[in-house]
């Protein structure tokens, strides 16, 4: 029996492909936001010299790193509104669970960055009176910066992609919109070939730009 491609129901509903495509994008900006920052202070904390800061910040690290998104997303929805007296949406279980992984991940790029800078630049810091914090600040982190940023590219690339995984508590993102087509028309091939050219169009040009970033910054370097 030869297969009846059906390309023009999704055309037809279009209109929820972009609904769920900017409910991915919401998930993608919120979740860089909090995830980047939060990762820049725990990477922070990592390169601590004190233990009550350089532990607790390993500890976030090895645990959002070695348990799956899949699982945290899950977590925060059906258990965290047992133990606090307010609901958790969709959206925002699944900001939290892709956010603390990103920052998790983010904060050993931050602390690899950090490690990188030359141990010469510290003690210059230190020579002119600058404090830890304002040496970190004003000294360390600017040069970091460039080395950090295509691993932190990269890394936002994955945020975007992960950000399919919201469909397990049913966020209308763009796989839970494609999903709803398919049920509707029965056409799950025509569905998910349209998301994957989606994601395609969207991240293949900020691919490149990485890769641009990495050359001109490896250059540099």
């Amino acid at each position: 029996m030869e297969y009846q491609w059906d390309f023009l129901s999704i055309v037809d509903n279009w209109n929820l492909l972009a609904i769920g495509l900017l409910g991915t994008f919401k998930i993608f900006i919120v979740t860089c936001v909090i995830g980047l920052s939060l990762g820049l202070l725990v990477g922070i904390g990592r390169y601590s010299r004190a233990w009550s800061i350089r532990l607790p910040a390993a500890v976030f690290v090895e645990f959002f790193r070695n348990t799956p998104v899949l699982i945290q997303i899950i977590w925060f929805y059906f258990a965290l509104p047992i133990l606090v007296p307010f609901e958790i949406n969709a959206f925002t279980a699944s900001v939290m669970g892709i956010a603390l992984n990103t920052a998790a991940f983010s904060a050993d790029i931050y602390r690899g960055g950090i490690q990188s800078i030359d141990r010469g630049q510290w003690d210059g810091g230190r020579a002119i009176g600058m404090s830890y914090l304002q040496t970190m600040r004003r000294v360390i982190i600017p040069q970091a910066i460039k080395r950090m940023l295509p691993p932190l590219t990269n890394r936002g690339i994955e945020v975007f992609k992960m950000s399919t995984l919201a469909s397990i508590v049913a966020y209308a993102e763009t796989i839970h919109q494609a999903k709803l087509i398919s049920e509707s028309y029965f056409n799950p091939i025509e569905s998910f070939s349209v998301v994957a050219l989606l994601f395609f169009v969207v991240l293949f040009p900020i691919v490149q730009v990485t890769y641009l970033l990495e050359r001109r910054f490896g250059k540099s370097d």
